[in-house]
């Protein structure tokens, strides 16, 4: 019992300090993601395609409301995101009209490089064929 309590208040612990972490964080990032790999079902088979940069602006990020916006470039309409929050990161979850879905995670402050690492992935089709693709990179603390 007394092992129970123990594990039970250390658990209690690190997800008060994950709270109290996240509180601290911007209200808005820019990403940029340099490496990537993207894969298009072609032929029976999935098939390796290199993928372009990608950058990525996330407003209004609200922890406590579970929600943001990501930032659409050229005067086009800001997509809805759904945070999920994890212990040392926050998942960016976008549902695009077509019901295809986006991820991008944003890990805690790297104090080394000053930068959030964070990874970004999309799922969706094109003419019925599936489309993933996969990228790392790191975001700065960005636009409320």
């Amino acid at each position: 019992m007394h092992i129970k309590t123990i594990v039970l208040g250390a658990a209690f612990a690190v997800l008060a300090a994950g709270a109290a972490h996240a509180e601290g964080e911007p209200a808005g990032y820019v990403c940029d993601f340099e490496a990537g790999t993207a894969w298009t079902f072609e032929d029976g088979a999935f098939v390796k395609k290199a993928s372009e940069p990608l950058q990525l602006t996330i407003a209004d990020v609200d922890l406590d409301a579970q929600s943001a916006q990501l930032v659409a470039g050229q005067g086009g309409a800001p997509g809805q995101l759904k945070i999920v929050r994890a212990i040392n990161a926050n998942h960016f979850l976008e549902v695009v009209n077509e019901g295809f879905l986006n991820l991008t995670t944003i890990y805690d402050l790297d104090p080394k490089s000053g930068t959030y690492p964070a990874v970004h992935s999309r799922h969706f089709g094109v003419l019925g064929q599936p489309v993933v693709a996969q990228y790392a990179g790191s975001c700065t603390a960005g636009p409320k």
